[in-house]
């Protein structure tokens, strides 16, 4: 499956580009190869539903980037699964927590519950990848993950991003890139 690359724009609205000051009149848009090694390399993701009654909830998690979808597991009686189950409408947070360095990242997208075992085992192997020991180790922090996976204990989710916001901030340099994954209807 080949990822469907995104049209990226700066938005000088909210870049330096509008008010540019030394050295921020050059600003561009974040590369989207870029915000997919941020994804990447990200170890905690916050994501945000909505209850039956229109509040939102919003928790952390961990995530990982395969394959164009972030992919995350909740369980069958957490808050975000019973959300998820009646309105699949998710947004995907990380960052630095910083003005003064990093990329802040948002999906936006549709939360699709993953039951086919070859697709699960590719998301399991990208959470081993990125998480590491604390995934594969006994001693790890989410020892067992991929077996809860499996075995159904666990819910596999994936979101594919219907649009995506890459927030940069270096020094007093500020960059607003939208990442437009769907087609726009005609105006």
């Amino acid at each position: 499956m080949t990822p469907k690359q995104p049209r990226t724009e700066l938005d000088a609205r909210y870049s330096s580009a509008l008010n540019p000051s030394l050295g921020t009149k050059d600003v561009t848009a974040t590369d989207w190869a870029e915000t997919e090694r941020r994804l990447r390399a990200a170890e905690i993701f916050w994501i945000t539903t909505v209850r039956p009654d229109g509040r939102l909830h919003v928790t952390p998690l961990i995530a990982a980037w395969h394959e164009g979808a972030l992919y995350f597991s909740t369980g069958p009686g957490e808050q975000k699964a019973k959300n998820l189950a009646g309105n699949p409408h998710c947004a995907l947070t990380t960052g630095h927590n910083s003005l003064s360095e990093g990329l802040d990242i948002v999906i936006e997208g549709t939360a699709e519950r993953v039951t086919d075992p070859a697709r699960q085992d590719e998301a399991i192997a990208a959470f081993e990848a990125q998480y590491g020991d604390h995934i594969t180790s006994p001693e790890g922090t989410f020892h067992g993950f991929g077996d809860g996976i499996r075995k159904g204990d666990g819910l596999l989710f994936a979101v594919t991003p219907g649009t995506a916001y890459g927030f940069g901030h270096d020094g007093r340099v500020f960059s607003h890139t939208r990442y437009t994954f769907q087609d726009l209807p005609d105006d």
